[in-house]
C-alpha cells in the first residue's frame, strides 16, 4: 500500500524530518520537494516512542532548511501555521492558534506532551511542520482528536523541545536511551 505524509527540511545537506507512522515499514520512501522534484530518501533513524523519523536525500543543489522555534515560550493563544499534504492533495498552509501547550492525550506513553492547535490538521499533514509567525517550527503535526475522521479543530504537534534534541541525537546514530518508573 502506499502512504502518504509531510516533511521538513532542517539542514540543506539533504536531512528531513517526519512522523515514524508515514514511513514504517516502508520498502522505498520517494520525496517531493515543492517544486515537483523527486528525490530517493533514505532513513538515518527512527524513534517508535517519540514517533520520530529522521531522512537523508542526495540533492544536486542545497535545500533550503527551516529552523527550530524555542517551543517552551509557546503560549496559549499565539498564532501558528501548520503546512501539509492533507489527503495527497499538494502543499496546503492552515491557520490557527496555540490552543493548549503540554496537552496529555492519555496515550500513556513515555511523550505523551504535545502543543494542541486548531489549525486545520487531516490526514497527510502527518509530520509536517507547524510554524510560529517568525517562522521557526514550534511543532512537528502529529494527530488529530477526531470523531468523524476530519478536522474537527483539535490537532496535536510534537514540541520543538522534545523533537529537536532526539533529531540530533538520531543525526549522530545515537541510541535514544530513556528512564522509567514502573508506576502507573
Amino acid at each position: 500500500g502506499l502512504s502518504m505524509g509531510s516533511g521538513f527540511i532542517i539542514d540543506q545537506a539533504g536531512y528531513i524530518v517526519t512522523n515514524n507512522h508515514v514511513i514504517d515499514g516502508a520498502d522505498e520512501i520517494d520525496i517531493i520537494l515543492s517544486d515537483g522534484a523527486v528525490l530517493a530518501a533514505k532513513v538515518v533513524g527512527a524513534d517508535e516512542d517519540v514517533d520520530l523519523a529522521l531522512l537523508k536525500v542526495e540533492s544536486p543543489a542545497p535545500l533550503t532548511a527551516v529552523p527550530w522555534a524555542n517551543s517552551d515560550q509557546a503560549e496559549v493563544g499565539q498564532w501558528v501555521v501548520a503546512l501539509g499534504t492533507p489527503f495527497g492533495l499538494g502543499g496546503t498552509v492552515t491557520q490557527g492558534i496555540v490552543s493548549a501547550v503540554y496537552r496529555n492525550t492519555g496515550s500513556g506513553s513515555a511523550y505523551d506532551r504535545y502543543l494542541q492547535t486548531d489549525a486545520s490538521i487531516n490526514r497527510g499533514n502527518s509530520g509536517g511542520p507547524m510554524f510560529d509567525m517568525a517562522g521557526n517550527v514550534i511543532g512537528i503535526n502529529n494527530a488529530i482528536f477526531s470523531p468523524t475522521g476530519g478536522s474537527v479543530g483539535i490537532g496535536f504537534a510534537i514540541p520543538a523541545e522534545v523533537a529537536a534534541p532526539i533529531v540530533e541525537k538520531l543525526r549522530a546514530g545515537q541510541a535514544i536511551d530513556r528512564g522509567y518508573l514502573g508506576v502507573r
